[in-house]
């Protein structure tokens, strides 16, 4: 069988993609309301709307922008401050105490569950042995790792007058106290400009009901009076 040679098609049509040759005189569409740009801040025509709202909206712009920096500034600040404090303290106190070698007088009482993480965490009181600064033998509870016999050599650490005391503060705890300190401040910074907005927010309010109030008692009597 032979074969007929089929008749030309004429090229496919413009698909549902942009025009490369638009016409000039045809009007252009507006993009869909979801695709338009919003401006960031919009002042918009509203009779409606009261001079206490414009306020009110110029305090809540204002506090969106001042909490944030004065926030890191007080953060800054206030870390700051309490680093330099801490480190001062820490060299106070390596100054003021000392570390001494003390021997237990009896064994430590053992743990309940050994090699646990709770046994290596707890500490039990037990008298312990060992020279003063001033030169004398002296006892005292000190607390120690579980399962220590007598004999054991632990290190303790007293202030001049020999009573047993903290050792100096670390640098791990000097960190955590600042940024302890520091976040405070932010968070100091932030509930007092909720507690701003918040008082202005009652402020406006209640002059709006005051100056309803007002409006009303003026114009109550023409919408009461009979004909």
């Amino acid at each position: 069988m032979s074969g007929a040679t089929p008749p030309a098609q004429p090229p496919p049509g413009p698909g549902p993609g942009p025009d490369p040759d638009p016409d000039p005189d045809e009007p252009v569409r507006p993009l869909p309301p979801l695709l338009r740009p919003v401006p960031l801040w919009r002042r918009r025509r509203n009779p409606l709307r009261r001079r206490t709202d414009r306020l009110l909206g110029w305090i809540r712009l204002s506090l969106l922008l001042l909490v944030p920096v004065l926030g890191l500034a007080a953060t800054f600040a206030v870390g700051d401050a309490a680093h330099r404090h801490y480190r001062a303290t820490a060299e106070h106190q390596a100054r003021a105490r000392s570390p001494l070698a003390a021997v237990l007088v009896h064994d430590a009482p053992n743990h309940p569950e050994p090699g646990s993480d709770e046994a290596r965490e707890a500490r039990y009181p037990v008298t312990v042995r060992f020279t003063a600064p001033d030169g004398r033998d002296r006892t005292a509870k000190a607390d120690v790792l579980p399962g220590l016999t007598a004999g054991s050599t632990v290190t303790v650490w007293t202030d001049r007058d020999g009573a047993f005391t903290e050792p100096p503060l670390t640098t791990e705890q000097i960190r955590g106290r600042t940024m302890g300190w520091a976040l405070l401040a932010f968070m100091a910074v932030a509930l007092a400009g909720c507690a701003v907005h918040g008082a202005a927010a009652l402020i406006l309010h209640r002059r709006n009901l005051a100056a309803w109030d007002g409006d009303w008692a003026r114009t109550a009597p023409r919408w009461t009076t009979s004909p």
